[in-house]
């Protein structure tokens, strides 16, 4: 897919330049003595920054304040600004239907701007008409800079935030070309929007006059990439002496040092989930032998996740913060370990749900799925772990015979024996909250085992 806007942004940071976004904001209690009107204001902010900024962002509130002046200011500042530089109109449209299509016809048409925020306030439908220009960028609110964010965007839906549940979502909303809004003073959750949206592109607002940190932001939100974020200033550089040198300055700021990472890939819940697994002895270190008679050095027994209601818990909203960005209709639980997961993720989600039998009942209705269904519904298969994934096989085959539509499974661990390879040869994609190496990874660096055991472990992995 060819996006203008990425395209323009990858060209830009493919140069060297640091993942700034400079606000344009003209705002007439803040302008500065020295420049004679709000043009000439935005026009040395571009000049002084050209060579630097990765794209420019103009806040639309503050042209629309100025009536129909703003928009003859809008239409010069738009136009002042180099054709390879991107631009991001902050514009935090939404609605439905002929009105979102018409919003989406001025950022996108008139303004001819590159990409734009929106408000996903009205789901899906009312982000669609935005996503539906496939060579724009649409950035979706998720978790805004402001004291008050918390007030809705922490509320609780499927055991997630709202912010973490439209993480998850947004981004199958367009085609590639559907990004978050994460404010920058909030580092923890950007962390935790990283996770759920790994591919996304996130916009940082909040550094500088807000109190971000533009470090902890590249720490907490850059992919695997070490990109996949800009970081927007506005204040900083427009109210500075200097423009130049504050856009300078903070570019320098942001230059990466991979030893600075946050460990990446992971929501802190799905970290505290790992230690809790541990301690209730879910997993555990030594000698073992397995049911094929082979040795290993750890034993994973997931089936003791029925010790504890809290863990237990823990574990069934991990599940549902998969559950928030997947079509579902009903989930599937797995006999015997996965049924009691099945039942708290049905009941942390509201999704009715469903299992087989190891065998059909040869009395009653006779049923091998029990549980209301009808052919045709979007089901999603829940298991504890995947090893190489053949009784969770068996299982979508069974549920595909009864007309049911399988194309997800989510377990808490991969062991990386095949499991994701094997559901993928019938059409699965498998979701898994741990890899065995990830999980290994979070108990050592905890200090739950020694750097010996770890070496143990991961050389059985290995082999």
């Amino acid at each position: 897919m060819n996006n203008r806007f990425l395209d323009k942004l990858s060209a830009r940071l493919s140069e060297g330049r640091a993942p700034l976004c400079v606000g344009l904001d003209p705002d007439l209690t803040n302008k500065p003595d020295r420049y004679p009107g709000l043009l000439a204001w935005n026009l040395d902010i571009i000049a002084a920054t050209t060579d630097l900024a990765a794209c420019y962002k103009p806040n639309i509130a503050f042209y629309e304040a100025l009536g129909r002046d703003g928009f003859d200011l809008l239409t010069q500042t738009l136009a002042a600004i180099p054709a390879d530089v991107p631009i991001i109109l902050d514009a935090k449209r939404g609605d439905i239907g002929s009105t979102a299509k018409a919003y989406a016809r001025a950022c996108f048409e008139h303004w001819d701007v590159d990409a734009v925020t929106v408000n996903p306030y009205l789901g899906g439908d009312g982000v669609r008409p935005f996503t539906a220009y496939r060579d724009r960028y649409v950035f979706v609110l998720c978790h805004t800079s402001n004291p008050g964010a918390g007030e809705v965007q922490h509320a609780s839906q499927w055991g997630l935030p709202l912010y973490q549940r439209i993480a998850a979502r947004a981004p199958t909303w367009g085609d590639g070309n559907a990004g978050l809004v994460v404010g920058a003073t909030y580092p923890e959750a950007l962390s935790d929007v990283r996770a759920l949206a790994p591919d996304a592109w996130i916009l940082a607002p909040g550094v500088g006059a807000q109190g971000g940190d533009a470090a902890a932001v590249l720490a907490h939100g850059a992919n695997a990439e070490d990109g996949g974020v800009l970081i927007n200033v506005s204040r900083g550089i427009a109210g500075a002496d200097d423009p130049h040198a504050a856009a300078k300055a903070l570019s320098e700021i942001m230059r990466l040092d991979p030893a600075a990472r946050a460990q990446p890939g992971l929501p802190a819940r799905t970290r505290a989930l790992a230690l809790r697994l541990h301690e209730l002895g879910c997993i555990r270190f030594g000698q073992f032998t397995l049911a094929s008679g082979i040795q290993s050095p750890v034993y994973v027994d997931l089936r003791r996740l029925i010790d504890d209601p809290s863990v237990l818990g823990q574990a069934a909203q991990v599940y549902a913060g998969f559950l928030a960005g997947i079509v579902a209709e009903r989930i599937a639980g797995v006999p015997y370990a996965a049924l009691p997961i099945a039942t708290a993720v049905s009941l942390e989600t509201g999704l009715p749900m469903i299992y087989t039998r190891k065998e059909s009942k040869a009395h009653g209705l006779a049923r091998q799925i029990e549980g209301d269904y009808q052919p045709g519904e979007q089901v999603v298969v829940i298991e504890d772990l995947a090893t190489s994934a053949g009784s969770l096989i068996g299982n979508i085959r069974a549920f595909r015979e009864a007309g049911l539509i399988i194309e997800d499974a989510v377990v808490l661990l991969d062991r990386e024996q095949g499991g994701p390879q094997n559901l993928a040869e019938i059409g699965v994609r498998l979701h898994a909250a741990f890899t065995f190496s990830r999980l290994l990874d979070i108990l050592h660096s905890a200090g739950r085992i020694s750097g010996e055991e770890y070496a143990i472990v991961r050389d059985y992995i290995a082999g």
